[in-house]
Order: C-alpha cells, then structure tokens, then sequence
C-alpha cells in the first residue's frame, strides 16, 4: 500500500476509531490482559483527540499554559516518576501480563505511541497502520478467548507484528528517505520559518516533549543580538562550505542540505536556512525516528526535543529483535534500494548533514533489564550485515566523495546554573583564530612525519601504554601523514588526525571516565593487538559480562572486534580549560572533547569510502594516510572493508603522561609530556594552563 491519502482512507479511519471506542466498553478478556488493552485504546482515543486539536487551529489558539499541560499529558505515561507502572517498560509489561506476551505487548504500546507526533504532523496513514495493528493483536486475544477460554499462540501475535512491519517496510522505506532528501517535506522547516520566535509557544507545534531546557535555550538565544546569532550561524554554514573546498568537492553538484539539531536553537537554525541558500542549498530537516521502522533509539539522528526518558528509549532499542531474521534483512536491502532508485535524482544531489550538537544534558547511565528484548548472537550478526550494505547503498547513490558535513555544538540549560555564561564561552571557542592553530598544528605535524611510530602513555592511575604505527611517507617534501584540521567539517579547531597501520599498533588504551554517545564508560579499557581489538571491559557493572555486552552493544555495534581508524593529537587548550573551570568536562561531547587530548576512533577511518580522492594541507602536502590494512580491502570486497561506525575516544591532558613520535632509528621526540606541550613552537597551547 502506497503512503498516502486515498479514497476509503478516512473511513477506514472512522471504523478503526469506532471499534477501538467498543474494545473501551468490552468484557470479552479477563484481569491484566483486559486492563492492557482498555489502557491503549484510551491512548489512541487520545491521539484522535489530538489530531482533530491540531486540525482545527485550536492548538495554535491556546495559551502557553494549555499547551504546556497538554504536553505534559502526551508524554506523562513514560515519564520516570510514572514508568514503573507503564506498559512502555517491559519490566511492568513481563510482571503484569507475563513473560512470553508481555515483551509483545510492550513493543506494541512502544510503537503506538508514535502517534503522537503523527497526530501533529497530520499523519493519518501513520496512525491509520498503527491502530489497525492494535485491533487486529486485540481480535486475536478475544477471539481466543471468546472460543475457547485460552489466550492465543505466542507466535501468532509474533506473526502479525512481523509481517506489519514486512510488508509496509517498503513504502514506510521510501518516505523515511524521501524525509531525508526533499526539501518539500517541510513540516518542521514551516514552523521555524514561519512562526514568531518570540512567542515560544511555537515549540509546541513540533509534538516532542518540551521542557524547561527547550525553552530556556529559545529564551537566551532570542536575548542574544542579530550580529551573535548570524555569527553562530555563520560559522556553521561556513563550516560545512569549506568541508567541500577541502576536500576538493563541487559544491555546486549540491542542492540540498540535511540539519540536524535539538529544538530550542530554531532563531540559529532560521538564519542558518538563509545562509545555506545562499550558497544555492536548500534546508532538509527531519525527525528523530519514533518507530521500530525508524531505527529508534537512545542517539537520535534528525530534530528532536528532550527525551521523556532515555531508560525508555534504551529498553526498547533491540526491540528488532521480535521480527528480525534473514528474510527480513533481504526484504529491508531491497526495499532500501528500491527507494533510492526512485529518488536517484534528489539523492545525487544530496550534500549531506549539518549538525548542531547539544551537551550538558543529565548524564544517562542505563539499567539493563532482563525483560527487554535482546538481539541474539545471530541477529547481532544480520545487524552488521545489513548496515554494511546499507552503508554501500547510501554510497552508490550518495557518493561519500562528492558529500561532505560539519558539526558544531552547544550546552543546554541542565548544564548548570551557570548556563548562560557557558553558552556565551563555547560560542568564543566555536570561533576561536583557525589560523594561528593552523600554524601550531603544522609545527606538530612536522616533527609526527618524521616518526615510525607514536607512543602513548597514561600517568597516574590512567593505564594506557599504546604504540601507533605510521604509514611510511616516500616523499617527504611532498606527503604527509596528518590532516591538518581546523574549524570546517568538524567545529570548533583543534586536532591532527591520521589513519594509523594497523600492524604492530598494539597496546593498551584506558580511560577513566568516558561519555560516547550520551552513555558513560567507566574505567574503559581496550587492548588492541596489530590495531585489531581483542579485549575490552569497563566497570559499569556489577557482572563482567554485563560490562562486555554494554560496549559490544554500544561501542563495536555487535562487531566481533574493530580496527583502530583514526589517531589524533588535540590541541583545543582553551576549551580543556573552560572544561575545568566550569566543572563540565564530563558533559561535552566528543566534538570537543576529541580537541583535548590524543584521542583513538575505533572502526572506519576518517576517509571511509573517499580513500581514493587526494586531500591537501595548506601547505600543499598530500595526505598519503587515508588507508588501512582493513579499508583496502574495499577493492576486492567492500563488505569486508568497513563497518559503518566511527566512536572517538580521547585521554584527556590531565591523565596523560606521555606522547612522543619515535623515528625509524629510535630517536625520541617528546609533543606533550604530564598534560602540557613541550615540542617548541606549541608554547601559545600552553597558555590557557597559566591563566
């Protein structure tokens, strides 16, 4: 069935409401079971409420009080005061309606409450799919029960949700893409253009759930000046400009751009619109998936608002784990391909994300529930099958050589007290003097170029003791092993990075404290063997194999191991500072905090699928190290060439005892040793220490 309006769908819609309105008043099940589906018929009565509030103009008429209370009604349910007791957490669910249906149920009530942003959307087709899964998983019970007083097979009802999400994966496939690529889909662009941002009842016409932080980011931007936000803005969009003239990309292929960021910057994010078309783009902005269709999820990928609970989130984020099999793997890959043939043109011409990061939220250290589903071994495996061939799709319709990105960050309110303050200072390092970095970056890259190898030490009780070996430059007057990275593609300046060798790149690399992804890592440990991982463990848990399925899950995204891709020296001293000063060096991002101190990425290198377009420095030099023992092997297999996953792991000064470039001959060259540079010509990176 193709999404979208058609004749009879209205009356579809009225019958499935006229019989969810009958399973309210029914007694045809007993106890928990009855409860259950009398509880979510009451939801989706609420959803059509919803949709006929948003399609009368009553939403836009109400008072910042009502929308605030109505708000606060969609998202109560999973709300952490409420969630012990709601049929979202699959703990309650497994308790009340027992183990074999209860993960079934959860996942039903999971996906049923996407209607809530479809109701704001005017999505019907959506709710439309979504209510008549719920009546036909309700038919089934009562029915069971009306013949023969038994609840019905637990694979039946595991059937009908596998083939609902089968068979409408492809056009579900196709507009998920279509949200991603056209311009025209401009739901959330109409209300950051068109609505009066002083009047912040407008973040409520999103449909995400809106708290405080929303609305004091809004707030404090709306206060800051005309000339403040189009330098904010600038810096972004110029950002991702100049990723296209570093790289030596044509821009000018380029039509459209994807922003991603948190709701609350919309007077940033309206500037930064007209920026973009300025240079003849035009903004694509979408949702953070709510669907099992969408790869929901804790890191959310799109716009969003703040998360009602992220425990919820992380319950249900195996919740494939129901349907997903090799078939179905099949069946998604041609559907996905199917969609980018019918939207060839617009993908060609896709640029590729600009994305405003956000930090300072709560940190989010999850509870892993024996009643959540979980991917079995095998399942794991097809997760990695299939996003390696989705990852080769995107690149044969979105060429990763002709696309390019950039990313910037800022803190939110839950940051502290301070915020404001914080704000105020994260925009200066934002723009902080490319140039003079560029100039100390070079130096430091100067003496790496004449290294075989790099050692890494950690002092205190940080136990890192790594060797990073380096490509073999043949022309050195002509070739470098480091990119010179300033503020373009990644924003604010700050680092020298490199595709290691893999062999002989052995060592341990530990951190005490990590936050990737918004989860934390405590006391991480990887040991890598010729840049190949061969243990890990961290201390988050009480059970070791506890801590090792977190980082499987979560760091190697189910790979059996990883190869270091990427080998960076960060330089952001200014930032590192701010970092202490504040108290916030365990709340920012990887953006940043790969800029404050070495960091190690595990998985593709830095140049996944663009290892064979030549990059430059400034100062003319070819960027040899775009390659690994691992990435070269996309000329024979490609499956066998990457693993779609890039996760920045960065020691910082204070932990560091060591980091020197060892020649050929042994020769030792000291960078950075206790925390601070001592190669000369890095004296300015040092200052920040002494202020």
């Amino acid at each position: 069935m193709v999404i979208g309006m058609n004749e009879n769908l209205l009356e579809r819609y009225e019958l499935s409401l006229e019989r969810i309105r009958e399973v309210r008043q029914e007694q045809c099940l007993d106890g928990n079971y009855r409860t259950y589906f009398e509880r979510t018929a009451a939801f989706l009565l609420e959803m059509a409420d919803t949709y006929e509030y948003v399609k009368s103009g009553k939403m836009k008429q109400a008072s910042m009080e009502e929308l605030q209370a109505h708000n606060k009604k969609l998202y109560e349910d999973v709300l952490p005061e409420n969630y012990g007791t709601s049929y979202a957490n699959p703990a309650y669910a497994v308790k009340e309606l027992g183990e074999e249906y209860g993960q079934l149920l959860s996942f039903l009530y999971a996906e049923l409450r996407g209607l809530i942003v479809f109701a704001y959307e005017q999505d019907l087709i959506e709710m439309l799919i979504r209510m008549e899964l719920f009546l036909e998983i309700y038919q089934t019970f009562s029915c069971a029960w009306e013949e023969e007083k038994r609840l019905p097979v637990y694979e039946e009802i595991r059937q009908i949700i596998y083939w609902f999400i089968s068979d409408y994966s492809e056009p579900e496939a196709e507009k998920r893409l279509a949200d991603q690529l056209c311009s025209n889909r401009d739901f959330a662009l109409r209300i950051i253009m068109e609505s009066d941002l002083e009047d912040l009842r407008y973040l409520y016409y999103f449909g995400e759930y809106i708290t405080d932080s929303e609305l004091k980011t809004a707030k404090h931007l709306n206060e800051m000046s005309a000339e403040e936000i189009k330098l904010m803005a600038d810096t972004y969009t110029e950002g991702y400009r100049i990723g296209f003239e570093v790289g030596g990309k044509d821009i000018t292929k380029k039509k459209t751009v994807n922003i991603r960021y948190a709701l609350g910057f919309e007077r940033m994010i309206r500037e930064s619109v007209r920026g973009f078309e300025k240079i003849g783009m035009q903004s694509v902005i979408y949702r953070a998936g709510v669907s099992a269709f969408h790869n929901k999820g804790v890191n959310r990928i799109g716009y969003f608002g703040t998360s009602a609970n992220k425990q919820y989130d992380y319950d249900h984020k195996d919740d494939q784990a129901l349907y997903l099999d090799k078939q179905f793997v099949n069946r998604k890959l041609e559907v996905l391909k199917k969609a980018y043939e019918n939207l060839k043109e617009e993908a060609g011409a896709h640029g590729g994300p600009a994305v405003v990061e956000i930090f300072g939220e709560t940190p989010f250290v999850p509870e892993t529930k024996a009643e959540a589903l979980r991917l079995s071994e095998k399942q794991q495996k097809l997760v990695v099958e299939y996003m390696s061939a989705a990852g080769e799709l995107q690149n044969e319709y979105i060429k990763g050589d002709e696309r390019s990105f950039t990313i910037i960050a800022f803190p939110v309110p839950p940051i502290g007290d301070q915020y404001e303050e914080i704000f105020d200072e994260i925009v200066k390092i934002n723009t902080l003097d490319y140039k003079l970095y560029q100039t100390i970056q070079q130096t430091i890259i100067d003496t790496l170029d004449k290294a075989k190898y790099v050692q890494i030490k950690g002092m205190g009780e940080n136990r890192t003791d790594l060797k990073v070996m380096l490509h073999e430059l043949e022309n050195p007057q002509k070739e470098t092993n480091f990119e010179n990275c300033v503020a373009d593609v990644n924003i604010p300046v700050g680092e020298v990075f490199t595709s290691p060798v893999l062999t002989g790149t052995t060592g341990i690399l530990h951190v005490s404290r990590v936050f990737l992804g918004e989860l934390e890592y405590k006391d991480l440990e990887i040991i890598f063997t010729d840049g190949m991982i061969t243990s890990y463990r961290c201390a988050n848990f009480e059970r070791e194999e506890e801590n090792r399925k977190y980082i499987k899950e979560n760091v190697l995204f189910h790979h059996d191991t990883l190869p270091l891709g990427e080998f960076a020296i960060g330089t952001n001293t200014v930032a590192y500072i701010a970092a202490k000063k504040y108290g916030i060096a365990d709340k920012l991002p990887i953006l940043i905090a790969e800029k404050m101190g070495p960091h190690f990425a595990v998985g593709d290198t830095c140049y996944s699928h663009e290892e064979d377009s030549m990059t430059y420095n400034p100062d003319g030099k070819a960027i040899i190290a775009r390659d690994n023992e691992v990435s070269v092997l996309r000329k024979n297999d490609s499956r066998k060439a990457y693993f779609n996953c890039h996760t920045d792991i960065t020691i910082p000064y204070d932990e560091l005892g060591e980091l020197s470039a060892v020649t050929a001959e042994g020769e030792i060259l000291p960078i950075i040793e206790k925390g601070r540079f001592v190669l000369d010509g890095c004296e300015e990176l040092n200052r920040p220490f002494l202020s």
